[in-house]
């Protein structure tokens, strides 16, 4: 029987064929931390006693959570995570200015390539399924352990497949079919498992609507994404790669846990209404909903194409008088490009809030977070009750096109309603 991705590229890692189910201590290709989970990481490091880190090359931080700092409480992470890099001599430390989030920056720096395996003390470490790579979500202390040795233990998960055929209606993207994917095995549809995307509506997305994909399969409960890497793949990775890579692929006869088909031919664009990224319904039945705030950004939507997108419906309108808007480029390259394109003219004349790249308001952490009995739609990835400020306060997970388009109507809205 042949071998999923996932496990060609945990044999790899561990130097011998390992199928799902077992237990194996695996070398990793890169550490992740952020100003929210490396203080613990840090703490934990000098709790086992280590004194180097295995490979100063191989560690990322990225300060990028409730940056720029927030408060003393935040200033003081980004110091502890700032004095960890310079006294190790981390290469891939990305200071406030010459930073992004995390899952939208390493991408774009070269770091996530096709048949690495990569560790974050992030949840949505899983966003590098897009190029080809295993991204799995660790706790800060398994994280100070792979700093300090290069290792970790797993279980190899076994993967869940889901097709996707038929061709993309327009405005309907990654966003849409991640959510399609959420809503049909709910948010612990996927626990501990991999979910692989394929189909020819896959093959059809950019590069930017895959890492929307992969990003959010831990809705799902997954532990990791992947998406099989083709020729975008490749011309997107090739020119930033920092080292040599091979690709890995499910084989024909691979076992999968569960193979699940959606036909996108007559899907339109998707929500998720409070309070769950499974709680999934067509744009058209949630017209009447008011908003006070809309945010167009994030790891999951924050990427160029997804500005551009939201410019699109923008040109020439302008924001609801009653609502607010907040746009926010996922890393400075995109800001720069969005600069370029004109795309900040464009939010800006429609009257929205234009930011440096943070998390800020997708954890309610600043920049934009929700009072008492405020609803806002957004591109983010989580809806959880008090996700964004408030815990009476609700948010409604869409793409950037329909985000867009609703902080126009001041309500729920599809870009027809705009365009028209």
């Amino acid at each position: 029987m042949g071998m999923t991705a996932v496990e060609k590229i945990f044999s790899k890692h561990t130097g011998k064929d390992v199928r799902a189910g077992e237990f194996v201590f695996a070398n990793v290709d890169l550490v992740l931390s952020n100003d929210i989970t490396s203080p613990l990481t840090v703490e934990q490091f000098k709790k086992i006693g280590a004194k180097t880190v295995f490979d100063k090359d191989k560690i990322a931080l990225v300060p990028d959570h409730f940056t720029p700092n927030k408060d003393v409480q935040s200033a003081s992470n980004s110091k502890l995570l700032r004095g960890f890099a310079r006294e190790h001599g981390i290469t891939h430390y990305y200071e406030i200015g010459r930073m992004g989030i995390e899952h939208a920056l390493l991408p774009e720096e070269g770091l996530t390539l096709p048949g690495d395996l990569i560790v974050g003390a992030d949840s949505h470490t899983c966003t590098y399924g897009a190029a080809g790579a295993l991204g799995i979500g660790i706790g800060s202390t398994d994280a100070a352990v792979a700093m300090a040795t290069g290792k970790l233990w797993f279980r190899v998960p076994e993967t869940i497949k889901f097709v996707f055929s038929g061709k993309l209606r327009p405005w309907v993207g990654g966003k849409d079919l991640v959510l399609a994917a959420i809503s049909e095995i709910g948010v612990d549809g996927a626990r501990y498992m991999a979910i692989e995307f394929s189909g020819a509506a896959i093959r059809e997305l950019s590069m930017d609507g895959r890492f929307t994909m992969c990003n959010m399969a831990v809705e799902a409960g997954a532990k990791t994404a992947f998406i099989e890497p083709d020729e975008k793949t490749i011309e997107y990775v090739k020119p930033k790669a920092k080292k040599a890579f091979v690709p890995e692929v499910s084989d024909p006869d691979a076992h999968f846990a569960q193979e699940i088909r959606v036909d996108v031919d007559d899907m339109e664009p998707l929500v998720a209404c409070p309070s769950s990224p499974a709680n999934v319904k067509p744009v058209s039945e949630l017209r009447g909903i008011s908003v006070d705030q809309v945010v167009i950004g994030s790891c999951t939507n924050g990427r160029l194409e997804d500005l551009k997108i939201a410019a699109s419906v923008l040109k020439g309108k302008k924001v609801h008088p009653h609502v607010r808007m907040i746009v926010i480029p996922a890393t400075q390259r995109v800001y720069k490009d969005a600069l370029k394109e004109g795309l900040v003219e464009i939010f800006l004349d429609a009257g929205a809030a234009f930011s440096t790249p943070t998390c800020g308001p997708c954890l309610g952490g600043h920049m934009g977070v929700l009072a008492e009995g405020e609803k806002a739609i957004s591109t983010t990835n989580r809806n959880f009750i008090g996700r964004m400020g408030h815990p009476k306060s609700e948010v409604y997970l869409a793409n950037p096109a329909v985000t867009a388009a609703s902080g126009v109507l001041g309500r729920i809205g599809s870009p027809e309603e705009v365009l028209s």
